[in-house]
């Protein structure tokens, strides 16, 4: 919707990063724009700014800058870039519920922003769920009526819209959980900070780093396993009654639905280093010490450390 709304459509292209859900991508798919992807940061995990700006054509409108796991992306360089080239600025703050980027919180620095409330989420509904967030006024009324099929006053309908009106219900779940967030994101940053000191002696493994402009909120801890050995840990992490994830196994540039974009393996080599190392361990804010002990001795035994 965001994208819709700021006037993206078919011959435009929006610059995505190739490691990300895919969810992203539809946002200029579904305008009938094309995704452009490029490779995200070997630290951070997120779009590479230097890589940015050698994507950009005459026909790019806009780039998303898509928080990864929690962590905010580097927005100022991203920033300076879209003014440069007159581009619009297109925050994806599905995973970094009240992450902060040098002190201010993400989904009030681009031109827009989208969250999701998908009940897997730092902050989660019991369904579907999402909104959009804007500084500007006027974009924010677009924003109003498109959600309600394009009408402000009942069967009056001034733009094209949808109906992306949230259930009554989900907004009231979410009001109440609202309350916890700044509890429960502490929670996951102890529980960050509590396998940090107890996985960095394992080299086997490559912790994720917090970079020194964000706050990350840990919708995901992420590690990267060495050595072509993650479905093997994973597996025996699995075998020890320990859940583990892949996000995201195949980058978006290498996913058959875009296989007319002409993109090939190779092309961008860290989000493809990431899709075959990483590993999300456990996380959520009621994670336990003995809990996050258990998953690190079970790492360390694998490794026999």
């Amino acid at each position: 919707m965001v994208l819709w709304a700021l006037g993206i459509g078919p011959g435009d292209e929006v610059i995505i990063p190739a490691n990300t859900f895919i969810a992203t991508a539809w946002g200029a798919t579904l305008c009938g724009a094309r995704p452009v992807f490029v490779d995200c940061e070997p630290d951070s995990y997120n779009i590479d700014p230097r890589k940015v700006e050698q994507a950009i054509t005459s026909a790019t409108k806009a780039i998303v800058a898509v928080h990864l796991f929690g962590q905010p992306a580097d927005i100022d360089p991203l920033r300076a870039i879209a003014l440069k080239h007159n581009l619009f600025l297109v925050e994806d703050c599905a995973q970094a519920h009240i992450g902060e980027y040098k002190g201010q919180r993400v989904g009030g620095i681009g031109t827009s922003a989208s969250f999701s409330f998908y009940p897997g989420k730092n902050l989660g509904a019991y369904g579907e769920g999402g909104a959009v967030t804007t500084n500007d006024q006027h974009l924010a009324r677009k924003f109003k009526m498109m959600r309600d099929h394009g009408a402000e006053t009942k069967y009056h309908h001034e733009l094209y819209g949808h109906n992306y009106r949230m259930e009554g219900i989900q907004g009231a779940v979410l009001g109440v959980k609202l309350n916890h967030l700044l509890q429960w994101t502490e929670g996951r940053r102890q529980a960050a900070a509590r396998y940090r000191a107890l996985l960095e002696p394992c080299d086997e493994i490559i912790l994720p780093q917090e970079m020194p402009y964000a706050r990350h909120v840990y919708h995901l801890f992420v590690i990267r396993v060495r050595n072509g050995k993650r479905d093997a840990l994973m597996q025996f992490l699995n075998e020890q009654g320990i859940s583990t994830g892949m996000h995201y196994p195949i980058p978006l540039h290498l996913q058959p639905c875009f296989a007319h974009l002409g993109y090939q393996i190779g092309d961008f080599p860290v989000s493809e280093e990431l899709a075959q190392s990483g590993l999300s361990l456990p996380m959520y804010p009621e994670l336990t010490e003995e809990q996050i002990s258990y998953v690190a001795d079970t790492i360390r035994s694998f490794y026999r450390i």
